[in-house]
Formats: structure tokens, C-alpha cells, sequence
């Protein structure tokens, strides 16, 4: 009896464990959300040609991808996104880096950063195409500026969390500033800054499609521009599907670097 009660126990924790899974909780949410969009589609909320259900979207994609060379607008936006994040990383990390280590150095690039955090990116799209034209310059330079200023003042924030003993402990064993900087603040802070590119990566992709709607021949905002004047809304929507999945993609590499780098952080 006592065994039949403890299997029985057993069994329950695991089907809760189940139940409670982030794969199961996260197919679940998937599942009712394509099965609302297609439960709206049936009642016909909008014409059927402005609001395709998944199942025409799907389609769709398919076709883009087997027949209108969409994989390769994929890729150019992809290298896009990782080649002007990549830039921007490389300048925010140093000024983040310092404006959090060294206070003069934040009181004189901080009001900067922070009054530029506030200007839309899309504001700069005249002059950028004055200086720049319509090649990958302008569309590259347009992302950086989208995130490096949120890049400088988060990295700043991160930098400042490193608990002060750990320097003052660093110059009790001698180390001089320059090695404190880098074996120290920047070491402890690396999981932090990690976290910060995962957030800002995804702010990159939201500027993607105005990046790529302005003089674009290639990348997922070109072929969304080329579906609108058809009013193909099934590949319009097929576009937006591809940058969520990217971006959901991109978030799940960053967080198993960050586990899998960092493992000392994970809860034993």
C-alpha cells in the first residue's frame, strides 16, 4: 500500500514538472495563438485578402522560400543586423565601460549619451542618406545609432553594480588601475553586458524594417515593401513571422551562451 501511494505520489510530481516545463508552457502559448489568429480569420473580422489565416501565411513562406529566392533577403538582413550590432558593441563597451568605473567620465559623457538615447533613429534617415546614399552604409548606420546610445548608458549601469570590495580588494593585493579595470570590473560585469546584448539585439531588429524600406533591393523589409504594392498581405505577414522567429532564435543563442559561459551563476 505505502508503494502504490509513493508511485502514485511520484507520478503526480512528475506530470506537474510536465505541465510546468518552459517547452510545454511556451508550445501551449504558440498553440492558442495561432489558434486565435485563425479563429479570427474564420469570422472574417477584415476581407480574407487583408487578414490571411496562418495557414495561407504558411503557404506563403513556403513559396518565398522555394520560389522567390526569399532566403536570401533572410540573410541580408541577418548580416545586417550582426555586422551593425557588432559596431555597435565595439563602441558602446569602452565609453560603458568607463563612464560606470570612473565618475568624471560619466558626468562628462553621460548627459550626452542620455539626451541622445531620446532622438528616434528614423530622424537621422535624411541626413544619413545625404551622407551615406542609399547603399548598406546608410541602412548599417542607421541600426547602430537605433541602439548604441541604450548600449552606453545600460553597459554604464551594469558597470557600476560591481560591488566596490572587489576593487578595494584588487588594490590591497596591488594590482594597479589598468588591471583592476580589466581583471575585475570588466570580468564581473561580463554577465551583465551579456544580458544587456540579448535585450538590445532585439531594439536592433525592430529597426530593421525602416532601415530596409528606404531604397532597399534586398532583406525581409525590401520584399515586405515589394508585397505591398500587390497588396500580398500573406507575405507581408510571412515577414513579420521570419523576424519573430529570428528573434526569438537569436534570444535562445544568447541565453545559452550566457548559461553555458557563466555557469557558476546557475542555481545548483
Amino acid at each position: 500500500m505505502m508503494d502504490t501511494t509513493a508511485q502514485a505520489s511520484s507520478h503526480v510530481l512528475r506530470l506537474r514538472a510536465l505541465v510546468g516545463s518552459k517547452v510545454v508552457l511556451g508550445s501551449l502559448g504558440w498553440t492558442l495563438f495561432i489558434g486565435g489568429w485563425w479563429f479570427a480569420a474564420q469570422a472574417e473580422i477584415a476581407p480574407a485578402r487583408l487578414f490571411p489565416g496562418p495557414d495561407k501565411v504558411f503557404i506563403s513562406l513556403y513559396e518565398l522560400l522555394t520560389e522567390k529566392d526569399f532566403a536570401q533577403d533572410i540573410w541580408a538582413s541577418v548580416k545586417r543586423i550582426l555586422l551593425s550590432f557588432f559596431i555597435a558593441v565595439s563602441i558602446a563597451l569602452p565609453f560603458g565601460l568607463l563612464m560606470g568605473a570612473y565618475r568624471p567620465v560619466d558626468r562628462l559623457i553621460g548627459p550626452l549619451a542620455s539626451a541622445f538615447r531620446y532622438l528616434p533613429a528614423p530622424a537621422f534617415i535624411p541626413l544619413l542618406l545625404m551622407w551615406l546614399g542609399t547603399g548598406d552604409e546608410q541602412k548599417i548606420a542607421l541600426l547602430v545609432l537605433g541602439v548604441l546610445f541604450f548600449l552606453i548608458i545600460m553597459i554604464a549601469d551594469v558597470t557600476r553594480q560591481v560591488p566596490r570590495v572587489y576593487t578595494e580588494t584588487a588594490r590591497t593585493l596591488g594590482l594597479r588601475q589598468p588591471q583592476i579595470l580589466a581583471s575585475v570590473i570588466l570580468r564581473a560585469s561580463l554577465p551583465g553586458y551579456v544580458d544587456v546584448f540579448r535585450q538590445l539585439l532585439a531594439v536592433s531588429w525592430t529597426y530593421l524594417i525602416i532601415a530596409e524600406i528606404v531604397a532597399a533591393t534586398d532583406g525581409i523589409g525590401a520584399m515586405m515593401m515589394r508585397a505591398k504594392r500587390f497588396v500580398h498581405i500573406d507575405d507581408i505577414m510571412a515577414g513579420i513571422l521570419v523576424i519573430g522567429l529570428l528573434g526569438l532564435l537569436f534570444d535562445a543563442l544568447f541565453k545559452a551562451l550566457h548559461r553555458f559561459t557563466f555557469r557558476y551563476l546557475e542555481p545548483q
